[in-house]
């Protein structure tokens, strides 16, 4: 497994392209409501990420990916491809962001209510942002990749939703997907300790019911088998010599 471990001129741009994907989701927030359709907040992206931020939207033409930007409703898991529907009063979606600038990646999501959501809707909404923050705040030299995913599978699993794991995590940096693979559950003391300059995103995809997928016939869209709701948040993070700093987390926000 080869992993790079980054320079500080490279942190540096990671940095930049970190802070760029998390203005996209900024940007978009206000458009995320009732009767707008996916395809239509994918061309604001790709308008703002090419037009304003002068970046690269990484999803677009990737292994044949049709858009810029991945939008997954209700019960979708991962990987959605924006389409003509239009989201309704208390559907949840996770909007997915990566931007390529001076050929480095930033890599983000987040969970967004449109109008107001069920009670269970905002139950694992809020147990999948606490799966991450649980995971990122366990980043630090020394520690195995076995143990964040031990944190996130423990409270996921004792909130009574599940975790999937046919997706995960991943290193990034020049390349979208590098080494190493981070899973979202595990058991602690395996996995390889992690070192200062890694970067890699956190990412947990997390079921209200059970944590079966499927995929459908677009070869890209993954849903809950049982048709549960699943949220995921994400971040792309950087091992510092003494913790952790999220790459992805606009300076003042929680999320």
């Amino acid at each position: 497994m080869s992993i790079n471990i980054k320079t500080t001129e490279e942190i540096e741009k990671m940095r930049t392209a970190g802070r760029l994907a998390a203005e996209v989701l900024a940007f978009l927030a206000p458009h995320v409501k009732s009767g707008i359709t996916t395809e239509e907040l994918d061309s604001l992206a790709h308008e703002y990420i090419t037009g304003v931020q002068q970046a690269t939207p990484a999803p677009l033409n990737y292994h044949g990916f049709p858009k810029s930007i991945c939008t997954s409703v209700n019960h979708q898991v991962c990987h959605g491809i924006p389409s003509a529907k239009k989201l309704k009063n208390g559907d949840i979606i996770n909007i997915d962001i990566t931007v390529i600038k001076d050929g480095y990646h930033g890599d983000t999501s987040k969970m967004f209510f449109v109008g107001e959501p069920s009670i269970r809707a905002r139950r694992v909404v809020r147990i999948a942002h606490e799966c991450l923050m649980k995971g990122v705040e366990m980043v630090r030299p020394g520690v195995r990749l076995g143990d964040i995913g031990y944190a996130i599978q423990q409270h996921a699993e004792r909130n009574g939703c599940s975790i999937v794991r046919e997706y995960c995590g991943h290193g990034i940096g020049r390349g979208f997907h590098e080494e190493p693979q981070v899973l979202h559950y595990g058991t602690p003391g395996t996995g390889i300790p992690l070192k200062a300059g890694m970067t890699f995103t956190i990412e947990p995809m997390v079921n209200a019911g059970r944590r079966e997928v499927r995929l459908l016939a677009d070869g890209w869209t993954v849903v809950t088998k049982d048709h549960s709701l699943s949220a995921q948040w994400e971040h792309t993070v950087l091992v510092t010599e003494d913790g952790v700093e999220i790459l992805t987390q606009l300076a003042g926000k929680q999320d």
